[in-house]
C-alpha cells in the first residue's frame, strides 16, 4: 500500500476522534449543566436540573469549572483576533527591516520566532482567565518552575536559553557557514528553538538549539581554497614561476568577487610519477571556496595552454610479443 493511501486512511480517524471527543465535551456540559442551553424553556431547564440533581446530586457544580456563554466566546475570539494580529504586525515589521549586520539578521530570526510563542503563551492563559479559571491561583499553587517541568518542557527552556547565548555571544549568526555533527551547511535563521541550517543541494536541516555543540564556525576567518597541478619532468621550473607572475593577479583581476587577494604559488608540493606537482592557494569567503577551486583549475588550465606548458597524463605503454 503507498504511503499516500495510508496518509489517507489514517487522516479521518484523527480528525474524526477529535471532533468526537469536542462533541462528547459540550454534550457533558450541556446535560449537567442544561441552563447553558439557549433555545429552552426556563421551566425545562428547571425540570432537567432537578431530575439530574435528584440522582446525581448537584452535578451543576461540573459546568461552574468553567464559565462559558455567549459573552465568553466572544472575549475568547477577540482575544484570540488580538493576538493573531499582534504576531503578524511583528513579523511584518521584522520582514520589512533590512540589517546590514548579521548579528541583527540573527536577532530578528530569534524575535520572529518568539513572537509565536509568547502571543500562544500570554493568549492561552488569557482565554483561561475569560472562562473563569484562576490562573493566578494555578501560578500560586503549583509555581511556575513546576508548571514548566509538568508541561515537559525541560528541552524548551533549554534552546530557548541557548539560543539566546548563541545570538549575544556572537558563535555564529544568519548567513555564516557552519560545521555541526558532521552537516556543512549555511544558517537560514536562529529560533527559540531551533536553528536552520541549508547545506550546498538546498536541504535545510532543522536543530535543536540545545544540540549545538562543537560548533565550527568556517565564516569566522578568511577561507582558503586549495588548487595542485602538475607539469611535465621537461619543463623550466623558473620559467612556469614567471608564467605565474602574470597569470595569478590577471586571475584576481578577473573574478574581483571571488578572491580577497591575489591567488599565491606556493611552490613544489610533491614530485610525482609523471609529473611534477605544483601548489597554489587563493583566499577566499568560505562561501566561494568550492567555486574558487575550480577557477583556479581552469585559469591555470588555459594560461598554460598559451604559455605552452605541458600538463602530463598517465600513459600506458603496451608491448606486443611476436610471434
Amino acid at each position: 500500500m503507498s504511503e499516500e493511501i495510508k496518509k489517507k486512511e489514517r487522516k479521518p480517524v484523527n480528525v474524526g476522534r477529535i471532533v468526537g471527543l469536542i462533541i462528547a465535551f459540550l454534550l457533558f456540559l450541556i446535560i449537567t449543566n442544561p441552563a447553558i442551553i439557549p433555545f429552552l424553556p426556563a421551566e425545562v431547564k428547571e425540570s432537567i436540573q432537578g431530575t439530574w440533581s435528584r440522582i446525581f446530586g448537584d452535578v451543576s457544580k461540573i459546568s461552574k469549572t468553567f464559565k462559558f456563554d455567549f459573552a465568553t466566546l466572544f472575549q475568547i475570539i477577540a482575544i484570540i483576533l488580538l493576538m493573531v494580529t499582534i504576531s503578524t504586525i511583528v513579523v511584518f515589521i521584522a520582514d520589512r527591516l533590512k540589517p546590514k549586520s548579521s548579528k541583527a539578521k540573527s536577532f530578528l530570526t530569534l524575535l520572529k520566532s518568539a513572537i509565536s510563542y509568547i502571543t500562544f503563551i500570554v493568549g492561552f492563559f488569557w482565554c483561561l482567565a475569560a472562562m473563569g479559571v484562576n490562573v493566578s491561583t494555578i501560578f500560586a499553587s503549583v509555581g511556575i518552575l513546576t508548571l514548566v517541568v509538568g508541561f515537559g518542557a525541560q528541552s524548551l527552556v533549554e534552546d530557548l536559553i541557548t539560543g539566546i547565548f548563541l545570538v549575544f555571544e556572537d558563535q555564529f549568526n544568519v548567513g555564516d557557514i557552519i560545521e555541526v555533527g558532521g552537516y556543512r551547511g549555511t544558517v537560514e535563521s536562529i529560533g527559540i528553538r531551533t536553528t536552520a541550517i541549508k547545506d550546498v543541494g538546498g536541504n535545510i536541516k532543522l536543530i535543536n538549539n540545545s544540540d549545538l555543540r562543537n560548533i565550527l564556525n568556517r565564516s569566522a576567518i578568511d577561507s582558503v581554497a586549495v588548487t595542485a597541478v602538475s607539469v611535465s619532468y621537461g619543463t623550466d621550473i623558473e620559467k612556469l614561476e614567471e608564467v605565474f607572475e602574470t597569470l595569478l593577479p590577471a586571475i584576481k583581476e578577473k573574478y574581483p568577487d571571488v578572491f580577497l587577494e591575489d591567488p599565491k604559488y606556493l611552490g613544489v608540493q610533491a614530485l610525482g610519477e609523471s609529473g611534477v606537482e605544483l601548489k597554489v592557494i587563493g583566499k577566499v569567503n568560505e562561501k566561494d571556496i568550492f567555486s574558487a577551486a575550480r577557477l583556479l583549475n581552469r585559469e591555470i588550465k588555459i594560461g598554460f595552454d598559451k604559455a605552452g606548458i605541458e600538463i602530463p597524463f598517465n600513459q600506458v605503454v603496451v608491448h606486443q610479443a611476436k610471434m
